[in-house]
């Protein structure tokens, strides 16, 4: 079973910068991708990055391209999202996974399938 261990987030204002990180352990897969939805009250929820163990790409959505970087240490199985420019529209929890692929984290129609979560941590963009 994997288990994660996240730290970040907290309340910043419009234009600042946070940072996530997520420690996996446990993890049995060969390929995997990792990285974080998101979800805001009385919203589904959104895939936000993910980074694939197997080449290193990686995947933005839309709402935070150019905003929003991932990265991830392989030796300790850490990803980290820094989030700069942050606005109101990025409020939500954040929760750290692990899916099979990148296409767990693109492609809602997979969502519900992502079955290693972390337990989230709150990001409030507000003035």
């Amino acid at each position: 079973q994997v288990q994660f261990v996240e730290s970040g987030g907290g309340v910043v204002q419009p234009g600042g910068s946070l940072r996530l990180s997520c420690a996996a352990s446990g993890v049995t897969l060969d390929n995997f991708a990792m990285g974080w939805f998101r979800q805001a009250p009385g919203k589904e929820r959104e895939g936000v990055s993910c980074i694939s163990s197997r080449d290193g790409r990686q995947f933005y959505a839309d709402s935070v391209k150019g905003r929003f970087t991932i990265s991830r240490d392989s030796v300790s199985d850490t990803a980290t999202l820094q989030m700069d420019n942050l606005t109101p529209e990025d409020t939500a929890v954040y929760y750290c996974a692990i899916g099979p692929s990148p296409s767990y984290f693109i492609d809602p129609r997979y969502f519900e399938y992502v079955e290693d979560w972390g337990r989230g941590t709150l990001v409030t963009v507000s003035s």
